[in-house]
């Protein structure tokens, strides 16, 4: 039968105890229940009381125990590799200790592996201050008992967190781990939660991740950014990563709203500041149209270190070859551009580079030509936009408010809105908000970063940048990451060879946006431009 622990040794006369702590929390924001670390000290003051060597510990943290969980219990699985394969020693007897049986399991199939290996080691299990010996009916009668019992409270705390999630999930309300860029506030004396609020650091720090990806920047240049600044930590203190933060970059609470189940309502909170405009909410569907393009997946590019690596291409080999850095000469200011293919047209990296940027430069001064290139009707933008977006957000929000009726019921148990009445309304709406969302990617289909260079009255400073003057700070220029974005959605860059030494003109062709040649960035069309034929003009190697 169960023992108290001060009589276990009138029963086990003789015998040393040697004891393996166990503890074990899933998550409580409002601290009211006991942390790993108490559980642990109340098992390390028994076993001091008792004189039980402790001989190891085992915790996991945030992590359920019931069968619902989504991840392992790696110290619960060392704890039973102690228990089966632990050391024998004559006289010696060990003891599992822990706070309470659900910290041990809330599913009857862990409690089943838990016994078994106790049984078969003839190790001791010990909660609530009580001492089970798993060889005796008796105490296994009572644990398993134990076990059901916590099996079916964590059940119903599952069942309540998922109706309390619902509730709140209709209200708009928050649920879950804080989103990087906000902070909660807590009554001081209940401990319940009195809002969502936009963190003072954080939050400018979303609006300009989403600008620096708009702007053609690379996740790796931002990750690397984040992992540098001590104002961009994560709220659970976890490390960024690049799955991390393209998961912030696509989150809509940012934008206000609350998504459940794929479903969205407007929130309690208030957007993010430069994210509650029509504006802002353009530059948000830009960067998940981005991160969300199949293609992005494939560029192997991301940490390049030359400007039109794997972005120029081989006019010999055709569309499908680039050309890629290569050391060209013996010392490496001496590098170039090569062919990925045949590796048969080579050509001086600062040459190129120069040609290039010269070029574009001065395609940009051209403002009437260059914004007619990429957005043919001018006037129509800024009211387009608008237009879309406010359209947009009265659809979407009457298609939420008719979900939320559907999936709201009466003192009879009826839904305020009929699943026939809600189908009519999905039916209307949902094109309607497709065609929209087509409308704004359409009219916003510029990236940030080129209307930035068009609207430059000077875009050779907002491209180099500008050095410090007597009283006036500089001016920074672009970046690598946003240099070759801006080349991807200017032009087209081709490279040719030549007999002799030809000038780089007659090398080099640029087919600029609106002009035969261009191949389009977003659809990565390839061959685009065929291989010369053997024997044509511009065969040879420079």
């Amino acid at each position: 039968m169960p023992l108290a622990p001060e009589y276990l040794h009138l029963v086990f006369p003789n015998t040393e105890f040697h004891a393996l702590l166990y503890g074990r929390n899933s998550r409580d924001p409002k601290k009211r229940g006991r942390s790993v670390e108490a559980q642990l000290t109340d098992g390390r003051g028994l076993c001091s009381a008792r004189e039980w060597p402790i001989i190891d510990e085992f915790a996991d943290t945030g992590i359920s125990a019931t069968r619902h969980a989504r991840r392992e219990r790696d110290d619960f699985e060392a704890l039973l590799d102690a228990i089966e394969n632990g050391p024998v020693i004559p006289g010696v007897t060990r003891i599992v200790v822990a706070y309470e049986a659900s910290r041990y399991y809330r599913d009857l199939e862990a409690y089943v592996r838990l016994r078994n290996a106790c049984y078969h080691a003839g190790v001791l299990l010990c909660y609530n201050n009580t001492v089970y010996d798993l060889s005796k009916r008796e105490d296994r009668k009572a644990t398993a008992q134990d076990a059901i019992a916590a099996e079916d409270e964590g059940e119903g705390i599952r069942d309540r967190n998922v109706r309390t999630a619902r509730q709140t999930a209709e209200k708009g309300e928050p649920w879950g781990k804080i989103p990087f860029g906000f902070k909660r506030k807590y009554d001081p004396d209940t401990g319940e939660l009195l809002g969502q609020f936009e963190h003072e650091e954080q939050g400018p720090l979303v609006v300009q991740a989403l600008m620096h990806i708009d702007g053609g920047g690379s996740l790796n240049a931002l990750l690397n950014r984040f992992k540098a600044n001590p104002k961009a930590k994560r709220p659970d203190g976890g490390e960024w990563s690049d799955n991390t933060l393209k998961y912030m970059l696509l989150n809509r609470s940012y934008l206000g709203e609350r998504l459940h189940h794929g479903s969205s309502v407007k929130a309690t909170w208030e957007p993010l500041r430069g994210l509650e405009t029509p504006e802002g909410r353009a530059l948000f569907r830009r960067v998940t149209k981005i991160l969300t393009d199949p293609s992005r997946g494939q560029q192997f590019d991301s940490r390049a270190k030359h400007w039109l690596s794997h972005i120029a291409l081989c006019g010999l080999c055709g569309d499908d070859y680039v050309l890629k850095w290569d050391p060209i000469g013996p010392a490496p200011k001496r590098g170039g551009y090569r062919c990925t293919g045949k590796r048969d047209i080579s050509i001086m990296e600062a040459l190129l580079d120069a040609y290039v940027e010269q070029a574009i430069i001065k395609w940009l001064g051209r403002k009437e030509q260059a914004r007619a290139a990429l957005i043919p009707d001018q006037t129509k933008l800024a009211a387009e936009v608008a237009e879309a977006q406010e359209l947009l957000d009265v659809y979407q929000g009457e298609l939420a408010e008719a979900r939320r009726l559907a999936a709201t019921r009466n003192e009879k148990g009826r839904p305020l809105l009929s699943l026939a009445s809600l189908s009519t309304t999905e039916l209307d709406l949902i094109p309607k908000i497709e065609e929209l969302e087509q409308r704004l990617q359409k009219a916003t289909g510029v990236p940030l970063l080129v209307q930035k260079l068009l609207g430059a009255a000077d875009p050779e400073t907002t491209w180099n940048g500008a050095p410090d003057k007597p009283g006036e700070p500089g001016t920074p220029g672009l970046s690598l990451d946003q240099k070759r974005e801006a080349v991807r959605q200017l032009v087209t860059v081709r490279v040719y060879g030549g007999k002799g030494r030809p000038p780089i003109s007659k090398r080099v062709t640029l087919s600029f946006i609106g002009t035969p040649g261009f191949r389009d960035p977003q659809s990565r069309v390839r061959g685009s431009v065929q291989a010369l034929p053997k024997g044509a003009p511009g065969l040879g190697r420079v």
